[in-house]
């Protein structure tokens, strides 16, 4: 029998133990207690490389290789399967961000964390490289997705992890950085993208603003450059295919008053002299449209998700393109039967810009082309919010008016409807919105020798307000509606809070208020709460108040990223009324609650409660269960749907997961729910980038 030596038993048992460590560290660095293998997905750990595959449709599947060795590229490999066929879309690429923080001016008298009135460039800001330390991940499970977790990301005051969240049925994935900070009163931005020290793509393609697809060749030393590009898109193609890498088409622009096109991609080497090598990537702007310029809440210990999707393609960039835009159905409001979509605050100053300065007048203005395009059937303006004269002198303001109306009228259609439309901003308190069903001819001032009605030789009948209570007047006289523009925020921060004793804002005329996400926080899974608690509290206040959506912006360009800007809301119309004969229907739908507000990628063709409809009465049960019923129609797949509730005091919520379904749905869901002694119930949906539709209260009794 041999022997072994003392010294060599001893260093024979070192390596053993050496082994079974290494072995028992490959092992440990990913936690996979929460993975379910039957969803869809599979996971393989091989020493610190993680492959996960998961169903893309159409019989392929999706596959990322990513290695967790320090100094190792993350993507070792990205790939798609179409069935026996195995396309490598790209290798050796890194997930980059940089962060730039800056301090947010929070005052109760500006709404505090819902400010808009805030200028965070011009107060002291610094951009820093986030950091990526891998060293331990994990594989979750959560209905049709996979979420791949890896620890650790930071950035100055940020801490958090870099998390990639696959889609069942959909090559499609997100890439975030979730971080929190400890410290009060932050506003962020944030940059991010692909990049790699070698080189990986053949060429970079996107689409210009007049919609062509642009290729160059990429040189790998080439500096990085901002892109300008529509559908906020930026395509990597290698030499099996394309990688389209875009944001969340809203919640990525935080508000601004103009829709400015800020060269929101880039592509190169040494982004921002931040993030070495060559990328495509997202990014903002820190000035904005050098206006107001808020940025994003980044409030303590919130969550703030740092994102950008991968689609991933076979084919060639047009094609990864057009798959891209089936999100948005092509930056448009995808036709509904029995509803029109109706976008409301334009502050174009067509009429004082244009009309009335004397010069030629287009024929076809760039405006309602935009408008055409984005498939808006009705626009309501919000002219001569600065410019004209409101208060008069008459002769000026009745020119502006009758130019307003006859302008209106000429570019209306059978298919467009362009409606007067202004931002008073007096008489109430705040800023609000009025609208009538018919051109009328208001002045915003009254002296204490003119009649509140006179009868003008040429202009016809005109009003002349004083205060408030002739402005119900008017309203009453006219039919018209009021509404309470960017409530809580901006400068009707306060508002309708201050006067919702008024009878003015108890009077039917004054509808309620409009919804624009305002403000912008990364942490949340929806876009805006301002407003939408505010739908609540009227409820709660116990009159039928109602919410449509709002732009608030200014210039109109094809130029300009106008989509990300737009909401729209879904009226209940079966046709456009004629110009002529006046537009009361609008009105009337929008009174009554007969409609449902959409960022476009949601909707909502059919709502019911106990088979009664938004804006209508329902009887439910005395043990309270109601049946909700809900026809939704979605592109990006859903995140989840909200019954919210009040009781006349306080307002509930009911949060019901759909994290089961995947991207280009249509469904019927059907919802019980508890509404014992509950005065008025309404539903918001939303999906995983945070795009939503919400309806009207249905009344309880």
């Amino acid at each position: 029998m041999r022997t072994f030596s003392a010294s060599f038993v001893k260093g024979l048992a070192l390596l053993l133990l050496f082994i079974v460590c290494e072995n028992a560290s490959a092992q440990s660095v990913v936690n996979l207690s929460k993975f379910d293998k039957s969803k869809g997905a599979t996971v393989r750990v091989i020493g610190k490389q993680l492959s996960v595959s998961w169903p893309a449709g159409k019989d392929g599947s999706g596959k990322l290789v990513l290695d967790l060795q320090q100094g190792a590229p993350l993507f070792k490999s990205i790939v798609i399967n179409k069935g026996t066929v195995s396309k490598e879309i790209a290798a050796g690429l890194d997930p980059a961000y940089t962060l730039t923080i800056g301090k947010r001016t929070l005052d109760p008298k500006s709404g505090g964390w819902d400010v808009f009135f805030d200028r965070v460039p011009l107060k002291p800001y610094k951009t820093y490289p986030v950091e990526f330390d891998k060293h331990s991940a994990s594989v979750v499970s959560f209905g049709a997705h996979t979420i791949i977790r890896v620890s650790d990301m930071h950035a100055s005051t940020f801490k958090g992890a870099l998390e990639i969240t696959l889609y069942n049925g959909s090559p499609l994935f997100n890439v975030a950085a979730v971080m929190a900070t400890d410290n009060d009163s932050t506003a962020i931005l944030y940059d991010a993208g692909l990049v790699s020290k070698k080189q990986v793509w053949q060429n970079v393609a996107w689409a210009d603003v007049k919609n062509k697809l642009q290729t160059i060749k990429v040189e790998q030393n080439t500096a990085a450059t901002n892109q300008e590009v529509k559908y906020r898109t930026i395509i990597g193609q290698g030499k099996q295919g394309s990688l389209a890498l875009f944001p969340a088409p809203h919640q990525y622009f935080y508000p601004l008053d103009e829709a400015f096109n800020l060269k929101f991609t880039w592509h190169g080497q040494n982004y921002a002299g931040l993030m070495p090598g060559y990328g495509i990537g997202i990014r903002q702007d820190p000035l904005g449209d050098k206006r107001f310029v808020p940025w994003f809440n980044a409030p303590p210990k919130t969550q703030q998700r740092l994102n950008f999707f991968c689609l991933l393609s076979a084919d060639a960039p047009a094609e990864a393109l057009a798959e891209v835009k089936k999100f948005t159905h092509g930056d448009s409001y995808k036709p509904l039967p029995g509803y029109k979509t109706m976008a409301s605050h334009f502050h174009n100053e067509f009429i004082m810009d244009v009309v009335l300065k004397g010069g030629p007048v287009p024929e076809q203005p760039e405006f309602k082309d935009v408008f055409e395009k984005t498939g808006l059937n009705i626009v309501h303006l919000a002219e001569f919010h600065g410019p004209g004269h409101p208060k008069g002198p008459d002769d000026e303001r009745l020119k502006e008016l009758h130019a307003l109306h006859e302008q209106c009228e000429r570019l209306s259609d059978n298919n467009f409807l362009l409606l007067p439309g202004e931002e008073p901003n007096n008489f109430y308190g705040g800023h609000w919105l009025s609208f009538f069903p018919h051109p009328v001819n208001w002045i915003m001032s009254r002296k204490a020798d003119m009649p509140f009605v006179t009868d003008d030789p040429k202009y016809g009948k005109v009003y002349r307000i004083a205060n408030k209570d002739e402005m119900l007047k008017l309203l009453e006289l006219e039919h018209g509606l009021a509404w309470t523009a960017h409530a809580r925020t901006k400068a009707s921060t306060g508002y309708p809070d201050a006067y919702k004793e008024e009878a003015f804002y108890k009077s039917p005329t004054f509808m309620g208020a409009a919804w624009k996400a305002i403000p912008a926080d990364l942490s949340n899974p929806t876009l805006s709460h301002r407003v939408l608690n505010l739908l609540d509290d009227m409820s709660n206040w116990g009159l039928k108040k109602h919410v449509i959506g709002e732009s608030d912006i200014f210039t109109i360009t094809e130029q300009n990223e106008m989509y990300a800007h737009l909401n729209v809301n879904y009226l209940q119309l079966d046709k456009i009324p004629n110009f002529k004969d006046g537009w009361q229907p609008v009105l009337d739908v929008m009174r009554q609650g007969k409609f449902f507000v959409s960022t476009g990628e949601v909707l909502l063709p059919a709502f019911a409660v106990n088979g009664k409809g938004a804006g209508e009465t329902a009887k439910i049960s005395p043990s309270g269960q109601t049946k909700i019923t809900l026809t939704a129609d979605w592109t990006f797949p859903l995140n989840f749907a909200e019954v919210v509730s009040g009781d006349g005091n306080k307002t509930y919520r009911e949060r019901i997961s759909l994290n089961n379904t995947q991207a280009f749905g249509k469904k019927q869901f059907e919802f019980s729910v508890d509404l014992k002694n509950r005065k008025w119930v309404r539903v918001e949906l939303w999906d995983i980038a945070a795009n939503g539709a919400f309806t009207q209260p249905v009344w309880l009794e």
